[in-house]
């Protein structure tokens, strides 16, 4: 099996959602589970194989928590194509870049810290963008409303005018 062929087709082009399949509704109305990325599908013995590492070694960064996959209800681990792709970025910087095993997690931790932090700029930028439609929305309603007989104020800036102002009786 081609190690670069993982996940082909496994919820590719699908959005994100929670780790586990989220069940979905087919059209004929029966539950259904979409496969993303995220899904855990493959036991211990094939993510080895497809991450070109021993089994033992699984183990071992699940214990560090480089890789954690998912449990089954036997406590069976469980990997998802991310997973896969995980552990093949953890044996690259180990192998090719000698980075140990601490700084790899903390390579780890940084890079989804970054990515939740993307995430939150992404939503905030929404809601600015959303709050200055609505106050446009609210600016155009104001000018709306506006009576059409008021003339503008302008104010002269240096008159030598004299103005006498005598009250009505």
């Amino acid at each position: 099996m081609n190690r670069d062929s993982i996940g082909v087709g496994l919820g590719d082009g699908l959005p994100g959602g929670p780790r586990p399949g989220r069940p979905a509704r087919s059209p004929a109305g029966n539950p259904a589970y979409v496969l993303t990325e995220d899904t855990p599908v493959y036991v211990i013995s094939v993510a080895a194989e497809l991450s070109g590492l021993h089994p033992q070694t699984l183990r071992q960064y699940d214990r560090l928590g480089l890789v954690c996959p998912d449990r089954t209800a036997g406590r069976g681990r469980r990997y998802s194509a991310r997973d896969i792709q995980q552990l093949r970025e953890v044996q690259r910087l180990s192998q090719d870049e000698g980075i140990n095993l601490a700084g790899i997690k903390r390579i780890i931790e940084l890079e989804n810290q970054v990515a939740a932090l993307q995430s939150r700029i992404t939503e905030l930028a929404d809601s600015l963008e959303g709050a200055a439609s609505a106050l446009q929305q609210r600016e155009a309603a104001v000018h709306a409303s506006y009576r059409r007989d008021l003339v503008p104020y302008q104010q002269v800036t240096q008159s030598s005018a004299l103005v006498v102002w005598r009250p009505k009786r």
